[in-house]
C-alpha cells in the first residue's frame, strides 16, 4: 500500500498582480486527519481548488494513489474519489434534500428517475451517519447547519477516498460539532484522508493527526500534532509571535446611546418582547444557540425585518428605520452574517465593494463622482484593514473571506456609524485578523460608539465584551457582566426556553 493517499509537491498558481502558491507540498496519508492551516490569503482554498479542478495548476504535480492526476473538472474529482465540502454552501435551494444529494447522478429506472431507490439510498446515508433531517424536504427550509450535514453526507455518498473540509464547523453549535467529529472519525476509519481546515485551534488539537502550515502562499511546515503548542502553531502561520488572542480591553461604557423596548418581529416565530439598552464606549455579545433568533435581533433594528411592536430609541430620541437605508441615517451599520449572499457583489471591485453604502458622499457640487477621494478612502479601508489584494480594481470576489470581511466592515467604518452591529464577523478568519478586527472594535468603543456583536464562539464574547446578552428561542434569557459569567452560566441561560 503506497504510504500516502495524495501527494501535492511543487504547486504553483498565479492570478493577474499576485502569486497564489509557491512551490507548496502537502502529502495525506490514509486512515488520517491532515489539518492545513494558515492565515486568510496564505493559500489554503487555492491549493484544494488546484485539486479539486476548479483552478488549473501552474506547476507542479499531483498523485492519487501513486497516479498522477490532472482533474478537468470538479465532477471529475468527485467520480475519481476526491470530494470537498466548501466553506460557502452551494446548493440548489428550491429542490428537495435527496436531489441535492443525487445530482448530476440521480438512479434510474429505465428512462426516470428512481425516486424510491433516491430515498431509500439518501435515508440509508443519513442513518449511518445520525443525521436527522427528512429527505424530502426543501433544502430552502433547512438550518444552516442542516445544510452543511447535508453536503458532508454528499461527500460520504461518493466513497470519497480524500475529503477537504473547508471550515465545516463555522456555522454549527457546539453540539453539532460534537456530531461532525463522530461523522470524521468515521471516515478516518474507513480509510479516507481528511483535510481539515479550520482556524480554530481547539478543534485542530481535538481531531488532527498532522498539521501543515502555509504563509503568503509558501509551505512552512509539516508536523505530526502530538506535542505542538497553539503558540507555536500561531507563531509558524503569522511569522511572529502572537502572545494573546485578545487586545487588552481599554474601553469605558459611558450614558445609553441605545434603547430598545418590547421589540417584536412582525413575521413570527422570531424575537419577541426584547428590550436592553447599549452604552456608548460598550461591547455588548449577543449569545445563544442555533435557532435562538439572534441574527432578527439585528435584523429587525436595522429595518430588514419588520417590527410588530416596540421602540427603538437613539440618543433619547424614538428612531423608525422601517428601512436599511433609513436605520444607516440614523447612525446604525450592519455587517451580515452570510457575506457572500448578503454582504458582497463579488463580481464587482473591492473599490466598489468599499464604497457602496456611502456614495452620496462622493458626488460632488458638479453632481459627478469625485473619483480622487474615492480612491483614497478605498485606499484607507486597504490599509487600516490590512486587506490583501494586488489593487482597487481587483474583483472582491477573487480574495479570501477573511479579507471579504475586512472589506466589508471597512465599508461600513466609512458611513462614521454610531452603533456598529457585527453578526459573526470573525467566521473563518484567521487568529492574526481576528485580532485586528477586536482592535478595530475596541478603538471604535473607545471613541464612544456603540458595538453589538453576535458570535457562536463563546472564547470571543468573553474575551472582547462588557456585558453579553443570551437569547433562548426568540426571547431574552437574560444579560450577564462578561466579568462576572461563565460558560456554564450562558449555555444554562441559552436552553432557558427550549
Amino acid at each position: 500500500m503506497d504510504k500516502y493517499l495524495l501527494e501535492m509537491t511543487g504547486i504553483s498558481k498565479s492570478f493577474p498582480g499576485v502569486k497564489a502558491l509557491d512551490n507548496v507540498n502537502l502529502k495525506i496519508k490514509p486512515y488520517s486527519i491532515h489539518a492545513l492551516m494558515g492565515e486568510n490569503g496564505a493559500g489554503k482554498s487555492t491549493l484544494m481548488k488546484c485539486l479539486f479542478g476548479i483552478y488549473e495548476k501552474d506547476s507542479g504535480k499531483i498523485l492519487l494513489e501513486g497516479k498522477e492526476i490532472n482533474f478537468i473538472s470538479s465532477k471529475d474529482a468527485l467520480e475519481n474519489g476526491v470530494s470537498m465540502v466548501h466553506q460557502e454552501l452551494n446548493q440548489v435551494l428550491q429542490r428537495t434534500v435527496m436531489d441535492n444529494m443525487w445530482l448530476g447522478r440521480y438512479p434510474l429506472k429505465g428512462i426516470f428517475v428512481d425516486h424510491k431507490k433516491m430515498y431509500e439510498d439518501t435515508k440509508k446515508i443519513f442513518d449511518e451517519l445520525e443525521i436527522d433531517v427528512n429527505p424530502k424536504a426543501k433544502v430552502s427550509t433547512l438550518s444552516v447547519s442542516q445544510m452543511q450535514m447535508l453536503e458532508i453526507a454528499k461527500a460520504f455518498s461518493y466513497n470519497s477516498k480524500v475529503i477537504v473540509m473547508d471550515e465545516p464547523t463555522s456555522s454549527l453549535t457546539e453540539k453539532e460539532v460534537g456530531h461532525l467529529f463522530t461523522i470524521i472519525k468515521k471516515l478516518k476509519d474507513r480509510g479516507c484522508g481528511v483535510v481539515y481546515i479550520s482556524h480554530k485551534m481547539e478543534e485542530i488539537s481535538a481531531i488532527c493527526d498532522e498539521i501543515t502550515i502555509l504563509r503568503d502562499g509558501q509551505w512552512v511546515t509539516t508536523t505530526g500534532l502530538k506535542g505542538v503548542t497553539t503558540s507555536e502553531i500561531i507563531s509558524l502561520m503569522v511569522g511572529r509571535e502572537l502572545t494573546q488572542r485578545f487586545p487588552k480591553k481599554t474601553n469605558e461604557p459611558k450614558e445609553t446611546i441605545l434603547e430598545v423596548k418590547n421589540l417584536t418581529a412582525l413575521n413570527q416565530p422570531s424575537i419577541q418582547d426584547i428590550t436592553f439598552e447599549l452604552k456608548k464606549g460598550e461591547i455588548l455579545g449577543v449569545a445563544g444557540l442555533v435557532g435562538s433568533k439572534r441574527t432578527d435581533i439585528v435584523e429587525t433594528i436595522f429595518g430588514i425585518r419588520e417590527k410588530k411592536q416596540g421602540q427603538v430609541i437613539v440618543n433619547g430620541k424614538e428612531v423608525g428605520n422601517k428601512t436599511s437605508l433609513e436605520a444607516i441615517k440614523n447612525g446604525f451599520a450592519l455587517v451580515t452574517e452570510e457575506r457572500r449572499a448578503t454582504g458582497i457583489y463579488s463580481q464587482l471591485n473591492i473599490e466598489f465593494n468599499s464604497l457602496i453604502s456611502n456614495l452620496d458622499k462622493y458626488i460632488g457640487a458638479t453632481k459627478l463622482l469625485n473619483n480622487k477621494k474615492m480612491k483614497s478612502d478605498t485606499q484607507w479601508v486597504i490599509d487600516s484593514m490590512r486587506v490583501k489584494t494586488p489593487s482597487h480594481k481587483t474583483s472582491i470576489g477573487s480574495l479570501s473571506g477573511g479579507n471579504q470581511q475586512k472589506v466589508i466592515i471597512g465599508r461600513w467604518l466609512l458611513t462614521s456609524p454610531d452603533i456598529l452591529m457585527l453578526d459573526e464577523p470573525t467566521r473563518g478568519i484567521d487568529v492574526g485578523a481576528k485580532f485586528e478586527i477586536y482592535q478595530l472594535m475596541l478603538d471604535l468603543a473607545n471613541k464612544d460608539k456603540g458595538i453589538i456583536i453576535i458570535s457562536s464562539e463563546m472564547p470571543e464574547l468573553l474575551g472582547i465584551t462588557d456585558r453579553i446578552m443570551v437569547m433562548s428561542n426568540g426571547k431574552l434569557a437574560g444579560i450577564v457582566e462578561t466579568a462576572k459569567t461563565s460558560q456554564e452560566e450562558i449555555l444554562q441561560l441559552a436552553s432557558l426556553y427550549l
